[in-house]
Order: structure tokens, then C-alpha cells, then sequence
């Protein structure tokens, strides 16, 4: 039995819409089969502009993956046109998706690009480098301002008043630090 694309309102069922309606209900699996057949463009094209080729992958499957396992979902359709219900219910989990993955990103949760090229041994050798330049170039008067707004990236209105310094002092004190940075980190590659 084919999927109708419109099947009527509950209130003007025919014998064949509602006996479709029940065999979806159920979870039938010729019916399932046949909303992944005559439905799976359909909802690539709702989410289509929402997410990337990869994620749009991930979220028609978890669509129709979670068509297959929950009872809840497919009884939320009572009748009407599925194939809008469908890519509305697509839409939404996409949006969903994407919120949960800005969320991750947002928390810190390190993305492919950064796991690969942030190892530890950058990290160690970055903090190495750090304590040398604070050793061997930074004047004592001077370690507040690089600790505060080069480490801690304090705005400076923020890191004068922690540092009891007016905000032009520190802003001059940046300037010099970050040109001894530069030349002690290209200096560095020259050895």
C-alpha cells in the first residue's frame, strides 16, 4: 500500500487514509518503508538550507530513525498533508541540531580542526615559550600588563583598575610589550 501524500483530517477520514493512518501508528514496517522512499527528499529539502551537507545527512536518519522507534512521534500526526508535518517535524530537529552544536562550540568542546592541530606538546612548548619571554625580555614592572591583557585578555579599562595604573599607562605598556613579543618570537625562528 502506497503512502498517500495528503491524508485527510481525522473528522473526513476515507477507509483507506484511516487504515494507513493506523498502519503508521503502529509502526508497520511496509509503511515506514515506504514514508523513507516517497519522503526522504522531502526532508532533505526542508533542512536543506539550515545545515551542512554532513550534519543534513545525520539529522534525516535521526528523523527517520526516531519515526521507527517512537510510538509518540507518529501518533502526534492525526491527518492532514505529511508531507508538510514531515519536513515541519525535519525542521525542527535540524534547527534543534544546530543550536545543540553552537552550544558545544560555545562551551569549549574542541572541534575536529582544533583537536588536530592543538595537541599537548603545542600547548607545553606555547607555555615554555611564555616563561622565557617573561624571563629573559619583560621588565618586572611590566609583568601585570602581559599577564592581564595578553594572558588573561582583560579589557583595558579592567586590567588598569586591578593594576592601579591609569588606562593610557597600560596602553602604552602594551604597545612596547607586544613589539618585544613580536621581535622575540621572530627572532626565535631564526634559530
Amino acid at each position: 500500500m502506497g503512502i498517500p501524500v495528503e491524508i485527510p483530517l481525522p473528522t473526513a477520514t476515507t477507509p483507506e487514509a484511516s487504515l494507513w493512518l493506523e498502519r503508521f501508528h503502529r509502526g508497520d514496517r511496509a509503511v515506514l518503508e515506504g514514508c523513507y522512499r516517497d519522503h526522504f527528499a522531502i526532508v532533505v529539502g526542508a533542512i536543506g538550507g539550515i545545515l551542512s551537507p554532513v550534519d543534513r545527512e545525520t539529522v534525516v536518519h535521526e528523523l527517520f530513525s526516531r519515526l521507527i522507534a517512537r510510538e509518540d512521534l507518529r501518533r502526534s500526526f492525526r491527518g492532514g498533508s505529511f508531507s508538510a508535518w514531515l519536513g515541519t517535524v525535519a525542521r525542527n530537529q535540524a534547527i534543534d541540531y544546530r543550536r545543540r552544536l553552537s552550544r558545544e562550540s560555545e562551551a569549549g568542546l574542541p572541534d575536529e580542526a582544533a583537536v588536530a592541530a592543538g595537541t599537548w606538546e603545542l600547548a607545553a612548548e606555547a607555555r615554555l615559550l611564555v616563561e622565557r619571554f617573561r624571563r629573559d625580555c619583560l621588565p618586572p614592572a611590566w609583568q601585570g600588563v602581559f599577564e592581564l591583557r595578553f594572558l588573561a585578555q582583560l579589557p583595558q579599562r579592567e586590567a588598569a583598575r586591578q593594576l592601579s595604573m591609569r588606562r593610557t599607562t597600560l596602553a602604552y605598556r602594551e604597545v612596547r610589550i607586544r613589539r618585544m613579543l613580536k621581535r622575540f618570537l621572530l627572532e626565535g625562528d631564526k634559530e
